[in-house]
């Protein structure tokens, strides 16, 4: 008698859900990795809950936009590299079209008050889902004492002391090491029944039954992803550069957003800040008030914050046209401004990730990577409150003592109708267990009803 062949997800199938999670994709890493939660492994089961932290774990080490690296993971484990490449490019596809919407409008008319009152009350909703996301993986993740402790110093330690992402997760890994030979019973001890749990996950059950051989290592994949990686990173920033010159404005921008690409570490807001101090300071690209207009922009869009430097690109490119017309480098420099953006972001997984699976079936290293995963969450709890306080607040300020800094809201600023209707989402979503996309429809209309009846708040 043989066991039935294991279930498996369909291209097609996979294709509907990554258009789906890329139009719903909005409130930043948090609400990204929130969603992708809810619909990969709790709604759909395709994947189990430790190896979505395993991958998020991974991915949190990367330079670039995390919640999108994870889409291509997930995809690339279901379906190679076809699969990889459906999942990060929806991802970011419905961010693209809105931006490059939202730019024209800008450019032609200032600011968008209009696009602002429709996607207010969206951001509501999706700060529900991050509410959610972060209870659910807290309470698998945190099942120790010390794991609860590692979580709460990782959130100090990134909230309070902006100690660098790699930072917390080098000293969380050694604890966990140290822990492990140390004192064992602080760390969770695998269940006996925890494979047989896992199989009830589609892409787990792919992979105890064989059917995945793609995420075995392999030192030649590895160097033709290199290769053919670098070729579509750089030829087109070469072809530019001969077609209009090193010094012409799309030539820099394929340089220097290259270059943000690779040495940016610690998620999308640390990129933000290195852009807006060269864009903004020294090459003069925008002024300081059209960055946060461009920062505006991407937050109240579907898709990861990073999409801001496609804004950035296309700004610069429309004022420094040199013999071009002024639209069509517009839209050359956004192109190339996220293609140099997000491919080294595919880079890193389809390179990686083999290696990262291989990593995971490695009990010696499970005190590290359970203390790693303790870490994430208190990364995705301060994601969760810098989204939360620019959800509620008009306005907040930064308080700085010494080593200690801390985003704190302006009371007086806080938005009433904004309180309310995330009140309404949470309740929703945790106790009537609506469907995502009814919250955000709801909270979408509610939001835009009162802000064209009462404007923005001053």
């Amino acid at each position: 008698m043989t066991d039935a062949p294991a279930p498996t997800v369909s291209f097609r199938q996979a294709f509907r859900v990554w258009w789906r999670i890329g139009w719903l994709s909005f409130g930043g890493p948090a609400g990204q990795i929130a969603l992708m939660h809810r619909e990969l492994v709790e709604q759909r089961r395709w994947i189990s809950e430790p190896r979505f932290l395993h991958a998020l774990n991974y991915c949190m080490l990367l330079p670039g936009p995390e919640a999108q690296q994870l889409a291509v993971y997930i995809g690339w484990l279901m379906h190679r590299v076809r699969g990889g490449l459906v999942a990060g490019l929806l991802f970011v596809l419905p961010g693209f079209v809105s931006i490059l919407l939202l730019s024209v409008l800008y450019v032609r008319y200032g600011a968008t008050p209009v696009a602002t009152a429709i996607f207010f009350g969206l951001k509501a909703a999706v700060l529900a889902v991050v509410v959610e996301a972060v209870l659910r993986i807290g309470r698998r993740a945190l099942k120790t004492r010390f794991l609860l402790a590692v979580s709460g110093a990782a959130f100090l330690g990134i909230h309070v002391l902006a100690v660098p992402f790699p930072a917390i997760v080098a000293a969380a890994a050694l604890a966990g090491l140290l822990v492990r030979l140390a004192r064992p019973q602080w760390l969770p001890q695998p269940k006996a029944d925890e494979a047989h749990d896992d199989a009830h996950y589609l892409v787990d059950a792919a992979l105890a039954a064989g059917l995945l051989p793609h995420t075995q290592p392999s030192r030649s994949r590895v160097l033709r992803t290199t290769l053919v990686s670098l070729a579509l990173w750089t030829v087109p920033v070469l072809l530019v550069a001969a077609w209009l010159g090193t010094q012409h404005v799309l030539a820099r921008e394929g340089l220097f957003f290259g270059k943000a690409a690779i040495v940016t570490f610690g998620g999308a807001y640390a990129v933000l800040a290195y852009v807006a101090q060269r864009a903004v300071e020294e090459l003069h690209w925008l002024q300081p008030g059209e960055m946060v207009d461009g920062l505006a922009l991407a937050e109240t869009t579907p898709g990861p914050l990073i999409m801001v430097l496609q804004f950035v690109g296309f700004v610069a490119a429309y004022r420094h046209a040199g013999p071009l017309d002024p639209w069509l480098a517009a839209t050359l420099g956004a192109l190339l401004t996220t293609w140099v953006t997000f491919v080294p972001s595919f880079f890193f997984i389809f390179a990686g990730a083999p290696y990262v699976e291989a990593l995971r079936r490695n009990r010696a290293l499970h005190g590290a990577l359970s203390a790693i995963t303790a870490a994430v969450v208190g990364v995705v709890l301060n994601l969760s409150v810098w989204f939360a306080l620019h959800t509620l607040f008009g306005q907040t300020r930064t308080l700085r003592s010494g080593m200690v800094q801390m985003d704190v809201p302006v009371l007086a600023t806080y938005e009433p109708f904004a309180i309310a209707l995330s009140a309404l989402a949470i309740y929703l979503t945790l106790r009537r267990h609506w469907p995502i996309l009814w919250t955000l429809a709801l909270c979408g209309v509610l939001g835009g009803v009162y802000r064209a009846a009462y404007g923005a708040p001053a």
